[in-house]
């Protein structure tokens, strides 16, 4: 796989060796057990797979020589490179301006924009209707899209499903920027619409029984369906595809689900069933998968608390947590400073989106065991400073150094 140049300062020199030798000792990627970390009275599990990922780590070269190549030019960015606090800081202080945030809300007028002004667009991909209203501008994005390859192989399996007369069901959160991005290309192409979860499958599967009346679609999922929709026929034929940060077993099971109903509405089999429903599993993002079946296989490790370390409105993260928060104690931060004391710690609620502060979040047992991972928008340099915060606050017997050299 290509080697990206992105700034040294999100490398670490620790879990960079503890990633190339487990990708020595696992080629195939076959074994998703933790890598343990003994630092004598603390032990730290950390994820088979976690941080950077193909896309974040090309955003982020493309973005970084953009604006070293560019001197004395305004640069923006559409919205956030990615959903990582320190990165996007740190565009920022290099002068790069966002001209959204990220939910799409204004933050510098478009009509400022001119011709020799440079866009950068992050990730996710935009809208096709942003990226013509840049064309039209005369900005060229060609050479400044960091669209993530992965989500643009989502974009063209809906544009192949869409030639062949299927329409788009969308697995993703609404507002986020991905799925809005996906959205458009999808309906650009078919009749689409968007689930957020499997509640949202199940409602519109009483739609597509005729179980509930058609006009109460369009008020239940206002500003989720593409112009001219008609749910009495638009999802007679369809495929399901979905934002690649979501969980990919919540995505195959409402597939899954859809399926299922299409094939009893129907009286289909599997001789028959791409009649009437797409096979779309080959939308699902590789590193996604990895993150999230590592975290499974780490999960069969006891122990006494999770770190899930990441920025707090990353979609792929937070689904982290969610693995996690079933099994044991999980703690969602943005980095080191979070770890307060051995008694205190800054916590990211995912259900009340907000910070709070935990009291006697450590155990005394000792050796304290610890799960670690990260979103795949987080430098591993930040993953390395929790670990030396954990240890610091709990007097380690080793110090990372020592492992280092391992």
């Amino acid at each position: 796989m290509k080697q990206f140049d992105v700034p040294v300062k999100y490398r670490s020199p620790l879990i960079s060796a503890v990633k190339q030798k487990r990708k020595q000792q696992d080629r195939l990627k076959k074994d998703f057990s933790p890598t343990l970390l003994d630092f004598g009275n603390v032990h730290i599990y950390l994820a088979r797979h976690f941080g950077f990922c193909y896309g974040v780590e090309n955003a982020i070269e493309i973005a970084f020589r953009t604006v070293q190549e560019n001197p004395g030019k305004r640069i923006f960015l559409l919205s956030e490179m990615i959903h990582n606090p320190q990165v996007n800081r740190d565009l920022q202080e290099l002068g790069v301006d966002f001209l959204q945030d990220t939910y799409g809300r204004q933050l510098i007028p478009f009509d400022t924009l001119q011709p020799d002004d440079i866009v950068l667009i992050p990730a996710f991909g935009t809208t096709l209707s942003l990226e013509a209203m840049l064309h039209e501008k005369g900005i060229v994005t060609e050479k400044y899209n960091t669209t993530c390859p992965f989500v643009e192989k989502v974009w063209n399996r809906g544009e192949q499903i869409a030639q062949k007369g299927y329409s788009i069901v969308i697995h993703g959160k609404p507002l986020h920027e991905e799925t809005r991005a996906t959205f458009s290309h999808a309906a650009a192409n078919a009749p689409a619409v968007i689930v957020n979860d499997m509640r949202d499958a199940e409602r519109l599967a009483k739609y597509i029984r005729k179980e509930l009346p058609a006009e109460q679609f369009y008020e239940e999922f206002s500003g989720r369906y593409s112009e001219g929709f008609d749910i009495e026929k638009d999802l007679q034929r369809f495929g399901v595809i979905n934002q690649t940060t979501q969980l990919a077993s919540d995505t195959q099971a409402i597939a899954e689900y859809l399926k299922s109903v299409m094939v009893e509405l129907y009286n289909l089999d599997n001789s028959n069933v791409q009649e009437r429903f797409a096979d779309t599993r080959d939308t699902l993002c590789y590193a996604t998968n990895d993150n999230q079946t590592a975290v499974t296989g780490m999960l069969e490790t006891e122990a006494d608390f999770a770190l899930v370390v990441g920025g707090y409105n990353s979609s792929n993260t937070t689904h982290l947590v969610e693995l996690c928060e079933n099994k044991l104690p999980t703690y969602f931060i943005n980095g080191a400073a979070n770890i307060l004391s051995d008694q205190q710690i800054r916590s990211f609620d995912i259900h009340q989106k907000k910070e709070s502060e935990i009291t006697g979040f450590i155990p005394s047992t000792r050796p304290l065991r610890v799960l670690l991972t990260s979103g795949a928008s987080c430098p591993d340099a930040i993953v390395e400073e929790v670990i030396g915060r954990l240890l610091q606050v709990c007097k380690a017997e080793k110090k990372i150094e020592e492992l280092a050299l391992l």
